[in-house]
């Protein structure tokens, strides 16, 4: 397991996080040892897909009748490999194994999808890598091709609304019955298949879990459990695979039941249950250019319904400026964003806002912003020198108030190094901030005792 926040077969080479290794290399290594050239491999695969087709089998209710199948065409190959067409296949037995396994369900990527600690999987072209919850980056041995890889995403995106074509070349979707996110890209926009399938944390996250796996501590799980019972609005912001979803699902998980949560995401990765509200996902166009949803329309739905806090899974575009009219509203927000410290994220959700081409200055929406974000939650990933990843809160950050156009903050918690403990720093919230906090503390804790460790009796 990946210390600290966590994400959601085949033979495979390890490959150590912060050592230089080559995870490709391993696999050119490994498939310059195969007897077979790959243009064989996939005639025979292209041969046996069109008989599959023309005899109407059906590979999962009919494995019998797929071996024959498989094992007849890798024979006829035999035959005409010794009559001088081809190289024959010095192991013919594994080539029908490998067959069956690409021609039915999820092919050589069946192993690693099944596998619950695999965290993320990267293709490129043939090549096919993984990471682990444990921090190793695998290489997948088993040889595959382009053609085939391309082929098992094809099927993930099968029961989705999604495709993946010479017409939608770029396309995200939830697959796996939303337990997994697919990115994907073709040619013309890649050089070659190029995609990422995220795998989502199965475990419901709490801020409880995330003390349990040594992201954040107690005294930290307090008061942000605290800030989200007083509808608080925080960002949180981090590098891509930090643990900042994660860390989101936490922070609903604490909003009281009676609060009306209304959530907005490009894809679904947020799966808090929630007595009263609901999530809404981003729909893309449709191939006329018609019917899309986007996640700015969202929001602005989101704006009617009376929500208590507005989440937005992660924010990246034009949606930042609709924030500032939820803020501006009185709800509550909470939303991700990505960036390299707790002052970068103000400043990309600013950006961000400015590509909704409202025309409004930037110091107008620097000023929405700042008198509106109670805090920031910045987490961060390093490795360790054993090459174990760990994901921790890095700080967290109040808003002040500034006579200058540019944001002020001032750190609430921080560590002093990657690795040390988080410390409180002596410094109280903003006025703003302890108003909402003194109307759900309970008696007898003031904000001073909850930073500084007096025990919370709930």
């Amino acid at each position: 397991m990946i210390a600290g926040f966590p994400a959601g077969h085949g033979t495979v080479k390890p490959l150590v996080a912060g050592r230089s290794s080559d995870p490709c290399g391993s696999l050119r290594r490994f498939s310059r040892r195969v007897s077979m050239t790959v243009d064989a491999y996939e005639e025979i695969r292209r041969r046996t897909l069109d008989r599959i087709d023309s005899a109407g089998i059906d590979p999962e209710a009919d494995p019998d009748g797929l071996r024959k199948l498989v094992s007849r065409a890798v024979e006829e190959y035999q035959q005409r490999a010794h009559l001088g067409d081809g190289r024959s296949l010095a192991d013919p037995t594994s080539t029908i194994e490998r067959l069956l396994r690409s021609v039915s369900t999820l092919g050589h990527l069946g192993g690693l999808l099944r596998r619950q600690d695999i965290e993320e999987i990267f293709i490129e072209g043939d090549r096919v890598t993984f990471l682990e919850s444990s921090g190793r980056l695998a290489a997948l041995e088993t040889p595959t091709t382009e053609s085939e890889n391309r082929q098992v995403l094809e099927r993930l995106l099968a029961p989705t609304d999604r495709r993946l074509d010479a017409s939608t070349p770029i396309v995200q979707a939830r697959i796996l019955g939303g337990t997994a996110r697919l990115t994907a890209i073709i040619p013309p926009v890649s050089d070659q298949l190029s995609a990422t399938i995220r795998r989502y944390a199965l475990r419901r996250q709490t801020l409880d879990s995330l003390v349990d796996l040594g992201s954040i501590d107690r005294v930290t799980a307090n008061f942000l459990s605290f800030a989200m019972r007083a509808s608080a609005s925080i960002i949180v912001s981090g590098p891509p695979g930090a643990g900042k979803t994660s860390l989101l699902s936490a922070l609903i998980a604490a909003v009281p039941t009676d609060h009306c949560i209304r959530s907005a995401e490009e894809v679904r990765e947020l799966h808090v249950p929630v007595v009263h509200g609901a999530y809404y996902e981003a729909r893309p166009p449709a191939l006329d250019g018609s019917g899309e949803i986007s996640l700015r329309d969202l929001v602005k739905m989101i704006l009617a319904m009376r929500p208590d806090l507005i989440v937005v899974g992660e924010v990246r575009g034009s949606e930042a400026f609709e924030l500032t009219r939820a803020v501006n509203a009185g709800c509550g927000m909470a939303a991700t964003i990505h960036s390299n410290s707790a002052t970068d994220a103000l400043n990309a959700l600013v950006n961000a806002a400015l590509m909704a081409g409202e025309n409004v200055p930037d110091k107008v929406v620097r000023s929405i912003f700042a008198t509106s974000i109670d805090l920031v939650v910045h987490i961060d990933r390093h490795a360790d020198p054993d090459g174990r990843i760990r994901r921790q809160t890095a700080e967290i950050r109040a808003l002040v108030p500034s006579l200058h156009d540019d944001f002020s903050t001032e750190a609430i918690f921080e560590r002093a190094f990657p690795g040390a403990p988080l410390q409180w720093t002596g410094a109280l919230p903003p006025e703003g901030l302890r108003r909402k906090l003194e109307r759900v503390l309970p008696e007898g804790l003031t904000i001073a005792g909850l930073l500084g460790g007096q025990e919370v009796v709930t």
